[in-house]
């Protein structure tokens, strides 16, 4: 068993930094215009001759309501004929990716984000699913894990049976805050009746993991009012909890210039909103999976996690992290081997790419030795909070000690702070350290002096 989580104030104040999130390292802000289409191709054929599974992520942008703390990539239209030109290129692209793979590289996971997936009415999803099956191998027996993004006030019952039907086997709900004055201040009027309806449909229609998303920052939030939402979350019980540090950054985020930062909670609030939350769901049975990431113990991530399985990408923790990810749709992101790359942002110009027959690749990134290195590192440290030299001195066969040694003033700080223990085999982090984990990887990233963190969303 995992050490429990320690608070420690003084701790989170001083290393509540800005920093990445570390779904993939390097991170996305080291992609580059001279990675392109062509590398895509190639890694392609690599993934092919290694006959490797593959993981498809789907982005569908649209939706019908803004959300104003959103930072994902959407586009906002009542207009549901937006789509079809939308999924008419992405066919497209699904047919150019899947000519240069092989049948039999199986889809072990699958998962539509957004946007709003069940912006699609139910004819579209049918026909993109009919599209994915037959260009790759799709998976029939239920054996894999195929889920979609769900916002409760564009989905029902006869939604969650289609998904099902369709081979759907993992839902993740949007909630943020059951509170009518927040909801109203990020325009986001969403009922508790809704949710759990849901909820209830997608346990009858045995579906095999619901995960739900809350949100703590958000304006008019109060700790009373965000511990009331998450009394009621923990009631519907769902299998995953995400519990996400809303990060206010109007300069970057259009949307967000709508929120009055004079609603927004202080601070210490929010810490006030993140503690109790921790104390609660720990009450309640949920394991702290890392990164805002919490699950039931008899949950896939939980149980990965425990036998030192459990992986991250840009999908998040995973236990699909030996596969290929393949990205597509507007802005998505693909990681197959050592390359990372990424489709146009823009829908304009990642329709007019496809419309030429050429793919929407933007910008990527090719991992050279040492960023093969500190990935492996920064994964071990974020996904198990532990690290062992040894596996990763045999794996790329260097001298750990050597080979990091301008980093170990640093690491002998977090280690006489309480974050890590450090000895000649390996770091483990402390239980008061595990909510910076993000903090300890940050001393292996050889990218972050270069770039303004205020790019990144703090740690807390």
């Amino acid at each position: 068993m995992l050490d429990d989580l320690r608070w420690d104030t003084d701790l989170i104040r001083r290393y509540d930094l800005a920093g990445p999130r570390y779904t993939s390292y390097p991170t996305a802000v080291q992609l580059h215009s001279e990675v392109g289409s062509f590398d895509l191709l190639h890694a392609l054929r690599e993934s092919r001759r290694a006959v490797r599974p593959l993981s498809l992520y789907v982005h569908v942008p649209f939706c019908a309501n803004i959300c104003y703390y959103c930072a994902c990539n959407k586009v906002i239209t009542k207009d549901r004929a937006r789509a079809a030109p939308y999924l008419q290129r992405l066919e497209q692209e699904i047919q150019l990716i899947a000519c240069h793979l092989d049948p039999k590289q199986r889809v072990e996971q699958l998962h539509f984000g957004g946007g709003t997936p069940t912006f699609l009415s139910h004819v579209e999803l049918r026909q993109l699913m009919a599209t994915l099956r037959q260009h790759f191998h799709l998976l029939d027996d239920d054996s894999g894990d195929y889920g979609i993004e769900i916002d409760p006030r564009e989905a029902d019952w006869s939604t969650m049976g289609l998904l099902r039907e369709l081979g759907f086997n993992r839902v993740s709900l949007g909630v943020q805050d059951l509170d009518p004055a927040v909801q109203r201040a990020v325009n986001r009027l969403q009922s508790l009746e809704q949710t759990r309806t849901l909820i209830e449909a997608a346990r009858t229609l045995q579906f095999r993991s619901i995960n739900l998303d809350l949100i703590y920052g958000l304006p008019k939030q109060t700790p009373e009012g965000f511990a009331r939402t998450v009394e009621e979350v923990i009631r519907l019980q769902p299998d995953r909890l995400s519990v996400f540090n809303y990060a206010h950054l109007p300069e970057r985020f259009m949307p967000q210039r709508r929120i009055d930062s004079n609603d927004l909670p202080s601070a210490a609030a929010k810490l006030e909103m993140l503690h109790a939350t921790i104390d609660q769901l720990t009450a309640a049975g949920y394991r702290y999976i890392g990164m805002d990431h919490f699950a039931l113990p008899d949950d896939e991530l939980a149980i990965a996690q425990e036998e030192g399985t459990l992986q991250r990408n840009f999908q998040g923790y995973t236990t699909h992290g030996h596969c290929d990810l393949i990205g597509l749709g507007v802005s998505a992101i693909s990681q197959i081997g050592d390359l990372y790359c990424q489709n146009s942002s823009d829908l304009n110009t990642y329709q007019d790419s496809l419309s030429n027959a050429q793919l929407a690749t933007q910008r990527g990134l090719i991992c050279n030795d040492d960023d093969r290195l500190r990935r492996a590192v920064i994964q071990q440290l974020i996904c198990h909070f532990e690290l062992d030299f040894e596996p990763i001195e045999q794996a790329f066969t260097v001298d750990f000690r050597g080979y990091f040694n301008d980093l170990w003033p640093e690491l002998l700080t977090l280690q006489r702070d309480g974050l890590i223990r450090l000895d000649d085999k390996g770091i483990r982090i402390l239980p008061a350290g595990r909510l910076l984990a993000r903090s300890v990887c940050m001393v292996f990233d050889a990218y972050l002096g270069l770039h303004n963190r205020q790019r990144f969303s703090r740690v807390i």
